[in-house]
C-alpha cells in the first residue's frame, strides 16, 4: 500500500510538472545561434509494461550550456481526461501534443519507471541545428502543437525522424534500402516482438488488427518503433552538398554509388557523433507482466470444459443452454468490437478483419432466438449454418490472408462443437 501511495504521488507530481511546462510553453522559443553552442540529440527510451508505452519512446533533446537550456521536445503527450478518449482512440481520432519538459524531470521519470534511456548526439552543422530550431519553434506554436496520432504512421518516433530528415534535406543517407518491403517484417510481427512478455496485450492487439497488418513493410515503416529508429540512425551518414546528388535519403548505397563516393570520404560523416547511456536498468530490475494464465492456456481450458460438458449433455441428454448463452454472448460482444473497428475506425490496419467470420455481431443479435431453440433441443438454422462456416474457417485457417493468434483456434472449436451439438441433440429428439 505504501509503494502504491508513493507511486501515485509521483504520478501526480510528474503530471503537474508536465502540465506546468505545457502551460508555460506558450513563451518557449529556442534561440538560434551563429556559433556552435547547441547540442541536438535523439533520445530513445526503453519499453514499459503498459499497453501505451511497451513499444518505447523517442524525443528530441535540445541542450545549450551557454544559455543554460536543456529541454526535451516530446511528441508523446496525451491525456486520458480528454473527452471521449477511449472512443476517439478506438476510432483512430486521438490527438497528441508536442510538449516541452526539463531534461532532468524527463530522465528522472524514466529511471523511476525502470526504463532505459539512451542518447544519440547528432552530427549536425550550425545551419542544420538552426533549421531544426526553427522547425521546433514552428511546431510548438499553439495552433501547430496538436497532431492526429497514428500508431504506425505518425507517432512519437516518426515525428522526430521527419524533422531531422527535413533539416538535413538530401544530405542524409541510410545504410540500408529503406523502401524495399523485402524485410521479412510486418506491423503484426513487430508488435509481437515488443509484446512477448505481455501475452494478453498481444492477444488483444491481434484481435483488433486486420489483414493489412500482415503485409510486408519497409525499413522506413519499421521506424515507427523508437528502437528501430535508433538502430537505423546509428548506421546513417551525412554527405556534403557536393556529394548529396549521388545518393538519396531512402536509397541504398549501390556498388556504383559506393565507387563514386570512395574518393570523397572526407566529406562524409556519421549522423550519430556520440552515443550515451543515460539510464541503465539491469534486466532483473525491469518490470514485467508475465502470467501463467496466457490467452492460449485459458482458451485450451475452455476447450476442455466445452468437450466435457458436451459429452455430458449428449449422454444425459441435456441442452446446457446456459453455457451456450455465455459462450455466444461473449463471442457476439467480441464481434461487435471487431466490426466497429473494421467499419468505423480510421486506423488503416484494422480492416478487413477476417476474425469476423468467427466473432460475429449476429451471435449477439440472434441470441434470444437460437437459444430458445437450444433450450427446447430444436434445430436452429443459424447454428446449422454456423457449423458449416466454422468448419470451413478451421479447414482453411492456413490460407486465409491474415495471421490469427493461436488462442483463436480452440475458441473456434468451442463454437463449432456447441453449434454442432444443437444439431445432434435435435436429431436425437426426432428419433
Amino acid at each position: 500500500m505504501r509503494r502504491f501511495a508513493l507511486k501515485y504521488c509521483f504520478w501526480v507530481l510528474a503530471l503537474f510538472c508536465q502540465i506546468n511546462v505545457l502551460a508555460q510553453g506558450r513563451t518557449v522559443v529556442l534561440p538560434t545561434d551563429t556559433a556552435d553552442t547547441w547540442q541536438v540529440s535523439l533520445i530513445t527510451c526503453g519499453p514499459g509494461v503498459e499497453v501505451y508505452n511497451q513499444f518505447g519512446h523517442s524525443a528530441i533533446r535540445m541542450k545549450n550550456e551557454t544559455k543554460d537550456i536543456d529541454l526535451i521536445y516530446n511528441y508523446g503527450i496525451f491525456s486520458f481526461n480528454t473527452p471521449n478518449f477511449a472512443l476517439r482512440f478506438t476510432l483512430g481520432q486521438t490527438d497528441y501534443l508536442l510538449g516541452i519538459q526539463p531534461y532532468k524531470d524527463f530522465v528522472d521519470w524514466y529511471a523511476y519507471s525502470r526504463r532505459d534511456v539512451r542518447e544519440q548526439v547528432l552530427n549536425l552543422s550550425v545551419e542544420e541545428k538552426n533549421t531544426l530550431i526553427d522547425l521546433l519553434n514552428e511546431n510548438y506554436k499553439p495552433q501547430n502543437r496538436m497532431y492526429r496520432y497514428n500508431f504506425f504512421y505518425d507517432n512519437c518516433a516518426t515525428r522526430p525522424r521527419d524533422l531531422i530528415e527535413k533539416c538535413l534535406q538530401e544530405e542524409l543517407q541510410y545504410k540500408e534500402d529503406m523502401l524495399t518491403t523485402e524485410t521479412g517484417n510486418s506491423f503484426r510481427s513487430i508488435v509481437h516482438e515488443f509484446t512477448t512478455n505481455n501475452a494478453w496485450s498481444q492477444f488483444g492487439i491481434d484481435l483488433c488488427l486486420g489483414s493489412e497488418a500482415d503485409k510486408p513493410i519497409s525499413r522506413r515503416m519499421m521506424m515507427f518503433i523508437p528502437l528501430y529508429l535508433e538502430e537505423y540512425f546509428d548506421s546513417a551518414f551525412i554527405y556534403s552538398e557536393q556529394t548529396a546528388g549521388l545518393v538519396g535519403v531512402n536509397d541504398p548505397i549501390t556498388p556504383t554509388k559506393q565507387s563514386a563516393l570512395n574518393n570523397l570520404t572526407d566529406e562524409v560523416k556519421p549522423l550519430v557523433a556520440e552515443k550515451r547511456n543515460l539510464v541503465v536498468i539491469p534486466q532483473a530490475d525491469k518490470l514485467h507482466q508475465d502470467t501463467p494464465f496466457t490467452p492460449f492456456r485459458c482458451a485450451m481450458f475452455l476447450f476442455i470444459v466445452t468437450i466435457a460438458l458436451t459429452i455430458y449433455g449428449i449422454r444425459s441428454p441435456k441442452s446446457l443452454w446456459g453455457f451456450d448463452l455465455i459462450l455466444f454472448f461473449s463471442a457476439g460482444i467480441a464481434g461487435c468490437i471487431i466490426a466497429f473497428l473494421t467499419f468505423f475506425s480510421e486506423h488503416p490496419t484494422v480492416s478487413p478483419n477476417y476474425l469476423l467470420l468467427l466473432f460475429q455481431p449476429l451471435h449477439l443479435l440472434l441470441l434470444p432466438w437460437f437459444i430458445r431453440k437450444v433450450k427446447k433441443m430444436q434445430k436452429s438454422s443459424y447454428l446449422v449454418a454456423l457449423t458449416f462456416e466454422l468448419t470451413l474457417f478451421i479447414v482453411f485457417w492456413a490460407v486465409i490472408p491474415q495471421k490469427f493468434p493461436l488462442a483463436v483456434l480452440p475458441l473456434a472449436l468451442c463454437l463449432l462443437i456447441r453449434s454442432a451439438n444443437n444439431w445432434l441433440l435435435s436429431q436425437s429428439q426426432h428419433q
